[in-house]
């Protein structure tokens, strides 16, 4: 081999970008195990990624949770944090965050270019200026490692979503072997859109539900698009929000997704072998609503639907989309029947969703 085409060998391995994520196997092809905590922080986010022994943090609950978040991960043999991703500035994802950052010494952070002028974003702020570490900004398809596993950024895909902050959440698909997790932080509608049209597969076998469960994130198209078998809803029990929404609870089940919540099971761990996902419980068989009025019965649809497409209001007769903030909690169906035979019953459909 001559010196020119070993040169060429090595200047095609250098870049300038995230580490591509060459995943090896082990010793006789198996890989190391994946660990996925869902953590109970009450009415926020936090999860922790585990494998190979590299560690990610995402989101680290509200202000009170940090040292919450920083014993459970202390409990885990964590040291040290390869990788920390604020999804985005709100209190209940970013709060605890500082605590983190102060506490743990981490490899690289990962945060959106979008900021609030917050007493817990600033505290975030702060806490990056003591360590002097440099934020790392999102960017779609980037690939980074962890372990075996290794993850791509699929969010957030505009610069400009106005003052939704939410919608600025950094999503990412991580993938064990054959299994995959979707994260999108709170990434409502409009967002959830960008991401089904950046090109990106985001078949999945675990869908973090986004926006804790809310009617504004995990929209039909998007849910349709992961296609998980399982879906983890972290939220405080009898949060104000009153999530997760019926209409979440609908479209899961009406997709026979098994869901998990943090409100009712606490902490939830899976572990992949990378050909299967185990739990350290069962899925959850409530499906109640957090919002005040609805109980299991009600917020739920048939046991034996195919898929909802509308939700009907035999008073009214009107048809809504399951999404709709409008809904009703009396009088209603919920139909699997196309828009053409939903009208030719003679229903008008709902000004509010324009389904």
């Amino acid at each position: 081999m001559t010196f020119f085409s070993i040169f060429l060998i090595l200047l095609s391995a250098c870049g300038n970008g995230p580490p591509e994520a060459e995943v090896q196997s082990g010793s006789a092809g198996k890989i190391e195990e994946l660990e996925v905590h869902f953590i109970d922080v009450g009415q926020g986010d936090a999860t922790l990624v585990k494998c190979g022994g590299q560690s990610m943090l995402i989101d680290a609950g509200e202000n009170d949770k940090g040292t919450l978040v920083q014993n459970y991960i202390r409990k885990q043999g964590v040291k040290k944090l390869d990788y920390l991703i604020v999804t985005h500035p709100d209190s209940d994802h970013c709060g605890g965050a500082d605590v983190i950052i102060t506490k743990y010494d981490v490899d690289t952070v990962i945060m959106p270019n979008y900021s609030k002028d917050t007493a817990s974003y600033r505290d975030v702020v702060q806490a990056l200026d003591y360590k002097h570490y440099q934020v790392t900004e999102p960017k779609v398809g980037d690939i980074y490692r962890l372990g075996d596993a290794k993850f791509t950024i699929i969010a957030p895909n505009k610069d400009d979503y106005g003052n939704e902050a939410n919608n600025y959440s950094v999503g990412i698909l991580l993938e064990h072997g054959g299994k995959k997790f979707v994260f999108t932080g709170d990434a409502e509608e409009e967002a959830e859109r960008d991401i089904i049209n950046n090109g990106i597969d985001l078949s999945a076998d675990v869908l973090k539900a986004g926006h804790h469960g809310s009617r504004t994130a995990s929209m039909g198209d998007f849910v349709s698009a992961v296609c998980p078998e399982y879906a983890v809803i972290s939220c405080g029990e009898d949060n104000e929000y009153g999530h997760p929404h019926a209409a979440t609870l609908n479209t899961f089940r009406s997709m026979g997704i098994k869901v998990f919540r943090t409100d009712e099971q606490g902490s939830l761990i899976a572990c992949s072998d990378g050909s299967e996902i185990t739990w350290n419980a069962p899925p959850s068989d409530t499906w109640k609503a957090g919002e005040p009025g609805l109980s299991g019965s009600n917020a739920t649809v048939k046991q034996g639907s195919k898929g909802v497409t509308y939700i009907l209001n035999t008073k009214t007769k009107k048809f809504h989309k399951p999404s709709c903030d409008s809904l009703p909690t009396e009088n209603r169906d919920d139909s699997a029947q196309s828009r053409e035979e939903v009208i030719a019953q003679g229903y008008t459909p709902c000004g509010r969703c324009n389904p």
